[in-house]
């Protein structure tokens, strides 16, 4: 099937993404950006646009309150 079919939501799923899909989506919208996961290997992975590290850390914990708060307001 070709991703010319797919219709892209935009919407919180409970389904997982795939990686190619939020970065391309992601990268014409973005400034700046953190990003971490999982490799292939299973071993942790993180690059930042950012080099101020406490920078990257404030932006994490953002995210993570805008991310504590989505579930919150789901319940």
């Amino acid at each position: 099937m070709s991703d010319n079919n797919v219709v892209i939501l935009d919407c919180i799923t409970k389904l997982d993404v795939p990686v190619d899909r939020v970065l391309e989506s992601a990268k014409d919208q973005l400034d700046h950006a953190v990003i971490l996961g999982w490799d292939k290997d299973g071993e942790m992975y993180f690059a930042s646009t950012i080099s101020d590290g406490s920078e990257v850390l404030w932006l994490m914990e953002k995210a993570k309150l805008n991310l504590l708060t989505i579930f919150t307001n789901e319940t």
